[in-house]
């Protein structure tokens, strides 16, 4: 499906657009399960302002169905844009809003502004609902203070996430928003999320005025007047504006606070509070005046901040953070380096600009490695309990370390105990069944169980007495050991159970472990590999070895005998008809019997060659065999397959036409190669 805008659908054009469920990335250490489901958290607050900087595409799709919706009249191109939103999935990287304005512009180049605002609009009336605009309502009571907050909160998500892009909030002055972004279409966008949000968050319709300021860095001021009304003032409500009228003295001011500053038009220090003043002793105190603040401070955030008065003073609702220079002549200065975080606020009684900060320490250690004392922080700062609560974390997680390791070694040794456990139960499933050596395993009494068809091959070696008279038995387990592997394979490849050998005798069934209505097949496949297969083993003195095989399904008995080296043997009548079929056959022949050949032709679509004996051939403990004879099977051609093709590709073809008429499917293995 081919992209609805075509003009950014190449990558190179592409921009991330993060969404609002993805954009947040905090490492908090609460448990966000125990939180209600309604419960305002900071990802929340992250979310509400990701919708003003970065939409997602859910949002502003949402967002532009409304506007073609309410405005489709008004511009009826607008209804060019309508689009399902299952064609933008597929492009997770699309910068949907470019594309927007783009088009746009060949609506109606004169009304795109107009209409980027209308959308920023449909954007919060959509998108601002529920724990999102609970979010926005907790920024501030009012306009003015919603703007501060924005510029302050905004910050500090940026800083959680180490987000190094120049988008941000600067609240410059009352009423007076700055903007800096990237991308111009958020500028109108936002311009239209303020006038929606202003309604409906406090009730007032805002007349906003947008300016593009110059610069490198694209930035816009948004200039925003409200009527408020008049409320009368009670004389005794009235405070003063002149410093004189102070209630406190300066030297309590500065023991109150002893972490502030206080700058003057020039940025020089007039005043400092008392473990500033400590510090810096014999420096900056009483007496010491013109030493600048850049001297001795070095300004961390706001990033790109520009060491002015006025632009200080535009950064005023922004959170600073600050960390000490060394004061000259003081190059082992032990306090360098450590930071303060606070705010600034201007004092237009004086034309000045006030500090007032805490130590930035997690632990007692920060706090002594600075020179500093736990009376250093006054008793209203919250810098105490996050010093004593550091403490107490890095108790607990040395413990939780510890109990980690610990965990770690259980595992470790739990982990060698299954790796042990498989290792047996692997080797008990070689030797049995997989639920009897599930239950052997278990400790679990195994009873005798009597199967129903099962379908049983026994085969030896012609001549094995005389080849062992005239080998090595060296020879003779070399020769069965490469034989005999290549039949386990065949077991594996069929499906069969391999019930034992004995010398040269070699038995499998089928329909034990796992029962099925082409058991008979899977054993008459594996005899006519194995005819086969002996063909590319040859005895000691280069003879090709010849086989002889007998196949008889019926019932059996089947139970686990012996504590001592058990084995997993199968009694009955049958057991005894299927090693007389075997004996009745003869070299590189496979001899059947009547109920196995009814199993063989019951299905069509399988074509097994099958010749007739002589009613003689037939064993005289096969009762009721009157009428009936044994069979030769002489090979096996699938209708699939072409006859020129080996006897493997077609025996391997059934196969695939049996998992697929199988309703349980069973895994087979790929089948063994030919070669010895």
């Amino acid at each position: 499906m081919a992209c609805p805008f075509a003009k950014h659908v190449s990558s190179e054009q592409f921009q991330r657009q993060p969404s609002i469920a993805e954009a947040h990335n905090w490492n908090l250490d609460e448990d966000l399960s125990e939180i209600p489901g309604d419960a305002l958290t900071l990802t929340h607050l992250n979310a509400a302002i990701q919708l003003l900087t970065a939409p997602s595409i859910d949002n502003v799709h949402e967002a532009l169905m409304s506007l073609i919706g309410k405005y489709s009249n008004r511009w009826p191109g607008l209804s060019k844009l309508k689009t399902e939103r299952s064609e933008l999935s597929i492009y997770p990287h699309y910068d949907y809003l470019a594309d927007i304005q783009d088009n746009l512009a060949q609506i109606d180049e004169s009304a795109v502004s107009e209409i980027l605002v209308h959308l920023g609009e449909e954007l919060i009336q959509t998108a601002c609902v529920g724990v999102i605009e609970r979010a926005f309502k907790c920024l501030g009571s009012d306009l003015q203070e919603f703007l501060g907050s924005l510029d302050g909160v905004y910050d500090v998500l940026k800083l959680q996430e180490e987000d190094i892009s120049d988008t941000g909030f600067v609240c410059a002055g009352e009423g007076e928003l700055i903007f800096t972004s990237e991308r111009p279409v958020l500028a109108w966008l936002l311009l239209g999320c303020l006038r929606a949000l202003s309604r409906l968050l406090f009730g007032r319709e805002p007349d906003i005025e947008l300016k593009p300021l110059p610069g490198d860095t694209p930035r816009y001021r948004y200039l925003l007047r409200v009527d408020e009304p008049v409320v009368p003032v009670a004389p005794e409500d009235v405070v003063s504006g002149d410093a004189r009228d102070l209630k406190v003295s300066n030297q309590f001011f500065c023991d109150a606070f002893p972490w502030h500053f206080i700058m003057d038009e020039q940025l020089r220090l007039v005043q400092m509070g008392s473990a500033f003043s400590r510090l810096f002793k014999g420096h900056v105190g009483a007496g010491t005046e013109g030493l600048c603040a850049s001297t001795v401070f070095r300004f961390k955030r706001p990033r790109g901040l520009q060491l002015h008065f006025r632009e200080i003073v535009r950064r005023t609702n922004t959170p600073f953070m600050i960390s000490l220079r060394a004061p000259p002549g003081r190059p082992d200065f032990f306090a360098k380096g450590l930071e303060i975080k606070g705010q600034m606020v201007f004092c237009p009684e004086s034309n000045a600009l006030l500090f007032v900060g805490s130590p930035f320490l997690d632990g007692l250690e920060g706090l002594t490695c600075n020179g500093l004392f736990i009376s250093d922080i006054p008793l209203h700062d919250a810098t105490r309990e996050v010093i004593l609560v550091g403490e107490q974390a890095r108790a607990q997680d040395g413990l939780r370390r510890r109990m980690d390791k610990l965990k770690s070694s259980i595992e470790e040794a739990n982990a060698a105990v299954i790796k042990e456990r498989k290792k047996n139960v692997s080797l008990l499933q070689l030797i049995f069944p997989a639920e009897i050596a599930e239950r052997l395993w278990l400790g679990a009494q195994i009873d005798a169980k009597t199967y129903p068809e099962v379908t049983m091959l026994f085969s030896d070696i012609v001549g094995f007495t005389s080849i062992c008279s005239r080998a090595t038995p060296f020879m003779v387990i070399n020769m069965l050991e490469n034989l005999y592997k290549h039949f386990d394979e065949l077991c594996g490849f069929f499906d069969v159970y391999k019930v034992e050998t004995i010398g040269d005798a070699y038995c499998v069934a089928s329909g034990l472990h796992r029962a099925s209505i082409y058991d008979a097949h899977k054993v008459a496949w594996m005899a006519l590999r194995m005819i086969e297969t002996c063909t590319l083993y040859n005895t000691h003195d280069g003879q090709h070895i010849k086989m002889r095989i007998g196949i008889h399904t019926g019932t059996v008995l089947a139970g686990v005998v012996g504590r001592k080296m058990p084995r997993y043997c199968l009694f009955g009548h049958n057991v005894t008809i299927a090693n007389k079929f075997e004996s009745g056959s003869e070299a590189c022949k496979i001899n059947i019997s009547p109920t196995t050949r009814e199993w063989l032709v019951k299905h069509p679509g399988y074509g097994f060659q099958l010749d007739a004996r002589d009613a003689s051939c037939m064993p005289k403990e096969f009762t009721d065999s009157k009428g009936l004879t044994c069979y030769f099977l002489d090979g096996y051609t699938h209708p699939t397959v072409g006859s020129e093709r080996p006897l493997q590709d077609h025996i391997e073809e059934a196969m695939r036409q049996t998992l697929r008429e199988t309703p349980v499917t069973v895994e087979v293995k790929d089948a063994p190669d030919q070669d010895p």
